[in-house]
């Protein structure tokens, strides 16, 4: 086997999207997983790429907005070279708009877009088209547009990653030693054995249970509606999701906070009135003490980094967090902006 310069631990979201970085830049790496490609939260399967508000901006919102604006070139080079489709389409995002209140501050977040997405993205506020089925409802008759936001079925990014790697004599391993710099990307039960190190909560899985129904409208955008993301795959399923449970008993189990969920989305979306469930999931998602990505060297473990904690915005950052990671691991060179490195979350 080939010595590698690179040991990546976990074949998540993360993990895969390092480990092509440093692939492509040249590094020889290895991926270790004992349980296999998207075996945790980044096998679940709603897959929602999108901003936070354009205003009160600060370093998270600006690495978040250079990552959404690089996610098609990232995974277009996945796609083409392991033939795989990641599901990735950049299609927008419609949100009703509940309130008049919510309508005066949407006009006035339009105009800073305008501003802090570099003209290279708009929010805009348009009416309900009452001819287009996938509208959902909105009590002043108006939504948000965005065309920033985009969407992916996580497990065909996840094995589009996977394929890609592979025509670089990439596999994922079940077991293997460390060799050369080891990146942690171990998602919840990273967090967990960090916190059992540091003595202290690092951070923490949380729950989220999602659903998958039978609904083609692939070339739709995403909708977030009721507190709910509304995801059309290209595979003629839409996924709808989720929870947010820091308090549990198993899970990976499903119960009636997903059936309110389905029950909810039929609501507010009739067209999905009908679609039968394919699909019921569960899985804990990595969340820091910070809730931002924690991201950076160990300080006392030399040639160790980790990258954990993106919680549920992993997806979209990926492809930034890959850049800066492989900048810092290969070549020295620190660009993770203070509230994504890993010492403040370090610290008792």
């Amino acid at each position: 086997m080939t010595t590698a310069d690179i040991t990546i631990r976990g074949a998540g979201i993360l993990g895969l999207s390092i480990a092509w970085a440093c692939t492509l830049r040249g590094a020889k790496v290895c991926i270790v997983d004992p349980n296999g490609p998207a075996s945790g939260s980044s096998g679940s399967v709603v897959g929602a790429l999108s901003p936070h508000v354009p205003e009160r901006w600060e370093p998270k919102k600006q690495f978040q907005l250079d990552s959404l604006l690089m996610a098609q070139g990232f995974w277009d080079t996945v796609k083409e070279h392991g033939g795989l489709s990641t599901g990735y389409m950049r299609t927008g995002r419609l949100q009703p708009i509940a309130t008049d209140n919510v309508l005066a501050l949407s006009h006035a977040r339009s105009e800073s877009a305008r501003q802090l997405w570099q003209g290279q993205a708009e929010w805009s506020v348009i009416p309900v088209d009452l001819s287009n089925p996938w509208a959902p409802h909105s009590p002043t008759g108006m939504l948000i547009h965005d065309n920033l936001s985009a969407h992916m079925h996580p497990r065909m990014a996840c094995a589009a990653l996977v394929e890609a790697l592979r025509t670089k004599g990439v596999e994922v391993q079940t077991e293997a030693p460390d060799i050369g710099k080891t990146v942690w990307a171990t998602g919840a039960q990273g967090l967990v054995d960090l916190s059992a190190i540091y003595d202290h909560e690092v951070g923490a899985g949380e729950k989220g249970q999602a659903a998958l129904l039978k609904f083609n409208m692939p070339n739709a955008p995403q909708l977030y509606a009721d507190y709910l993301h509304v995801i059309p795959h290209e595979d003629g399923t839409v996924g709808v999701g989720s929870t947010s449970e820091r308090y549990f008993d198993d899970p990976k189990s499903t119960d009636e906070q997903l059936e309110d969920i389905i029950d909810r989305i039929r609501v507010a979306l009739p067209v999905l009135a009908n679609a039968p469930v394919i699909e019921r999931w569960a899985g804990l998602r990595p969340r820091s003490r910070t809730r931002a990505p924690m991201l950076g060297a160990l300080p006392d473990r030399p040639e160790h980094f980790v990258a954990n904690g993106g919680f549920k915005i992993a997806f979209g950052l990926a492809p930034k967090i890959a850049e800066v990671m492989t900048d810092l691991v290969l070549e020295g060179r620190n660009n993770i902006p203070n509230i994504f490195d890993i010492q403040a979350s370090l610290q008792p």
